[in-house]
């Protein structure tokens, strides 16, 4: 699980990166106005497409149904069902959204009106929007090939596939900007969306062609047993509907936004989005904790595991608050300095920080909102039947964000939307958490409230601190060094003085200091948790 963590961290930094250099080059090549707006109306497809089918759904779905496929497979008397797993789901996956992939290059006119109606040159952003369409395609493809390798214990090709797409858009923009302007930036979406298939399909082949483990009286000839009634349900509307809903609904938000943002000053659309891309990055990093132990919750639950299950949750939705608080601080602290030493320079200038930087701290108030309900939802998706309770949450959380918004954008314009934003997905947070402990992994709701109680404490004391001492140091570089140092510095100093915070779990330590007796003791342990009935031990697989 470490080297899986550190694996999953190294890539996500460098492919979050690589994720910046693409907006500064769009930020310097095209600014922040009209052109800009067009594009990233376009933008949304993807944005939407990589939730349903890489981030959220596809994996919520997935990861779970090939856990328990592998768990079968080690006592299967006929076939692998594993293969068998695939062959019932990919090629109805690839129909489908095939046939979503030629709707929407349709439609774009029609869609481009529905998503922003006051936008000043809707040709190009319809233009954008059927190139950006057929990467829902490549989506599937690259969403379902993470759930599988994840589910195998394979982090390495999953977690380096948004290096590959931010890549190919860099690349192609690079290459047909002088032609094509903007549209150079929708031709790049699809081709990364191509780059991420291709460096996770090599991999799960192998894992694919990899020969089942058979018990002693299968022989190779038997036919592959198909899956069993509750992994065939996964086609049924019935049984995708609840997770399918929460991520369409978790994902609606940016189209509120930007229909929101849309009669606003151009521009506004594009402060919204490149605040929204830089305040997440704490978010995305704390979330690499909860993706590398999914599929270990999964298997446990397959093994009836729930006590493994409850302690995994409850440690990693702290840590990921730790982490994910930790950057909101020094968001807020130092906005001005992020967005103008990222962002500040040719087409972008010191207005267009100022106005994103004002986005961003508000954006930042629900970065813990945001990590949560990405963490929590896996309580409740994890177990064979999803629930529609996260569903009915994010409905109301965007609900709340609509109403909101509509409020607060003609009077407080761009950061009245980011407000609505963060207003909507803590409450959204707070429902996910208050109705854990009823699912299939019990959470101690109380014990979780009371750590992130005191994480949220350590983390205001961290953002006043930062916010006055980045005041006094002038060269933004060196301002957002001493935000950050003061920040960490704070945590450091409530993590290791809080006597009273069991709740906040230490931090691992190495197995090499183990002395004898505790490898004897842990033998034993694992002797006696180990499962049975074909089930797959939960310590199986690393990154590959």
């Amino acid at each position: 699980m470490l080297r899986a963590a550190v694996v999953t961290a190294a890539l996500t930094a460098v492919g979050a990166v690589l994720g910046l250099v693409r907006d500064q080059i769009l930020a310097g090549y095209f600014g922040a106005g009209a052109e800009t707006d067009a594009f990233l109306v376009a933008w949304t497809v993807p944005e939407f497409a990589s939730t349903l089918l890489i981030e959220d759904a596809m994996a919520l779905i997935l990861v779970p149904a090939f856990a328990r496929a592998l768990a079968r497979r080690v006592g299967a008397r006929s076939g692998d069902p594993v293969r068998a797993l695939v062959r019932a789901t990919l090629p109805r996956l690839v129909l489908s959204v095939a046939a979503v992939c030629v709707l929407l290059v349709l439609f774009a006119p029609f869609l481009v009106a529905v998503l922003a109606p006051g936008l000043p040159d809707p040709r190009l952003a319809v233009d954008c929007t059927r190139l950006t369409a057929t990467c829902v395609l490549s989506f599937a493809l690259a969403g379902y090939c993470s759930a599988a390798l994840r589910a195998h214990g394979s982090f390495l090709p999953p977690a380096a596939i948004y290096v590959a797409y931010n890549v190919g858009i860099i690349g192609t923009i690079l290459v047909l900007r002088e032609p094509f302007g903007v549209r150079s930036a929708a031709a790049g979406v699809a081709v990364g969306a191509v780059l991420m298939v291709l460096v996770q399909a090599p991999t799960l082949l192998r894992k694919l062609r990899n020969r089942p483990v058979r018990t002693a009286g299968a022989t190779t000839a038997e036919p592959a047993a198909p899956p069993p009634p509750g992994e065939t349900r996964l086609l049924v509307l019935g049984m995708i509907a609840p997770v399918v809903v929460f991520a369409l609904t978790r994902q609606s938000q940016i189209l509120i936004e930007r229909f929101l943002a849309s009669p606003l000053p151009a521009g506004a659309i594009s402060h919204l989005n490149y605040a929204q891309k830089v305040a997440q990055m704490p978010m995305i990093l704390s979330l690499m904790l909860c993706t590398v132990s999914f599929p270990v919750i999964a298997r446990a639950l397959a093994a009836g595991d729930t006590e493994e299950a409850r302690r995994r949750v409850e440690r990693d939705l702290l840590l990921a608050a730790v982490v994910v608080l930790a950057g909101a601080s020094t968001v807020i602290a130092a906005a001005p300095q992020i967005v103008g030493i990222l962002f500040q320079r040719g087409a972008f200038d010191a207005g267009d920080t100022a106005a994103t930087a004002a986005v961003m701290r508000v954006y930042a108030l629900g970065l813990l909102g945001q990590t949560m309900v990405g963490a929590l939802v896996r309580c409740y998706f994890s177990a064979a039947r999803p629930l529609w309770y996260p569903a009915l949450a994010m409905a109301t959380g965007l609900a709340a964000t609509a109403v909101t918004g509509a409020v607060a954008a003609p009077l407080w314009g761009a950061v009245g939307i980011a407000g609505a934003n963060a207003l909507g997905i803590t409450l959204t947070a707070v429902m996910l958490l208050r109705g854990a402990h009823r699912q299939s992994v019990p959470v101690d709701v109380r014990r979780l409230g009371e750590g992130l109680l005191r994480l949220t404490t350590a983390g205001a004391w961290a953002t006043g601190a930062a916010w006055l001492c980045a005041l006094f140091v002038e060269p933004p570089v060196l301002s957002l060094a001493v935000a950050a140092l003061v920040v960490g510095g704070v945590f450091l100093l409530f993590v290791t003085r809080a006597a009273k915070a069991p709740e906040i779990p230490p931090l691992p330590r190495t197995p090499r200091r183990r002395t004898s007796h505790a490898r004897f003791r842990a033998a034993s342990s694992a002797a006696e948790a180990s499962p049975v009935g074909g089930d797959v031990p939960l310590d199986r697989g690393g990154p590959r």
